[in-house]
């Protein structure tokens, strides 16, 4: 998978997200500078959402339309968070421009068809469908029709939601496809972030997989580093105190860039296979045991284990070696301190 100048495979570094979401507050400045600061904190990318309350829902007050899912925004219409919540789509260009002038990738997640055309006439690099919209088939086809990269969160899917979410891509001719778990609560219990199943469904669908984090902190993301995610998405703000529909489980910048540090950390740490010792290694090999003269020993003495031993450093013969000499004789003089070596056995 590419996006924009960002090679995304097995053997790259991971893909961070800053997702923007409502934190502009209903500022165009404050989305800017939620940019920038999302730059110094060290993400690749910066992500917006495309919709209107209206592409969303309707305005409509019965039971159905009132939220009551144990949310942060229980008692709210749908139709009034996505109101307060959206991204005017008169920004969006701005926007782009401005991430761009950063050196940040900038995308979005669209929630209907008009929102994919609009940002196909920003030449958005790839699309984000999001958890809530992985069941809406014929929105995924109309994205992956496009040919860009197509990221999808999990959030709320059955394996078979999963699977005909591939498959609506598949069947548009695009394998440009990432997976990213995620757990669908505002902020979402560490206990149920279930990261093995970012290992899981990259061997089971055999695509790029990663996270979309609404937990808090940069354990979860370090554990999907260490399961082998490879895009990694953070809601973000400039400050949790000027509130916001998504302010409670967003990240500032200071706390954003220590997740960035640890998760370069994380991949420096999870290296590769491999047997050999570096120098450094090789050299903390004078720490091991070997054997060594601890008595002095006259040429045609018998070893024992009163005069050869086991002990630091690692200069000597391999301590296996012990068992097999004993009782032999020596066919020299020999000091304490010593290291032993094959050549003074007595043949």
């Amino acid at each position: 998978m590419k996006i924009d100048n960002f090679e995304i495979n097995k053997g790259s570094k991971v893909f961070i997200i800053a997702e923007l979401s409502a934190n502009h507050n209903g500022s165009l400045e404050t989305a800017i500078e939620t940019i920038k600061a999302a730059k110094r904190a060290g993400a690749d990318a910066i992500k917006l959402q495309t919709y209107t309350a209206d592409t969303l829902t309707i305005d409509c007050d019965k039971e159905d339309f009132i939220i009551k899912s144990g949310s942060i925004w229980d008692g709210q219409t749908y139709y009034k968070l996505y109101q307060s919540a959206y991204t005017p789509w008169e920004w969006h260009e701005t926007l782009f421009d401005a991430a761009k002038e950063e050196g940040l990738v900038c995308f979005s997640s669209p929630f209907d068809k008009t929102a994919v055309d609009f940002l196909e006439n920003l030449d958005a690099p790839a699309y984000k469908i999001a958890s809530f919209e992985i069941t809406d088939i014929p929105l995924i086809e109309y994205v992956a029709a496009k040919g860009k990269p197509v990221i999808i969160s999990t959030g709320i899917a059955t394996q078979d939601d999963i699977e005909l979410a591939l498959d609506a891509c598949y069947r548009m001719g695009n394998r440009e496809v990432a997976l990213l778990k995620c757990t669908s609560s505002y902020p979402a219990p560490i206990e149920e972030a279930n990261m093995v199943m970012v290992k899981d469904m990259a061997e089971r669908y055999g695509v790029i997989t990663g996270l979309s984090d609404h937990t808090m902190g940069s354990t979860v993301p370090v554990v999907a580093t260490c399961f082998g995610a490879k895009i990694i998405e953070k809601h973000f703000i400039l400050d949790r105190s000027v509130g916001g529909p998504d302010a409670s489980f967003s990240m500032n910048e200071q706390e954003f860039g220590e997740m960035v540090k640890a998760v370069r950390e994380a991949e420096k740490a999870i290296g590769v296979v491999d047997y050999s010792l570096t120098e450094k290694q090789e050299k903390g090999r004078d720490f091991c045991r070997s054997l060594y003269v601890v008595k002095d020993i006259k040429a045609g003495e018998i070893i024992t284990e009163e005069n050869v031993k086991s002990i630091r450093p690692g200069f000597g013969m391999h301590p296996k070696y012990l068992k097999n000499i004993l009782g032999m004789q020596i066919n020299k003089d020999l000091e304490k301190g010593e290291s032993f070596n094959e050549k003074y056995l007595l043949k």
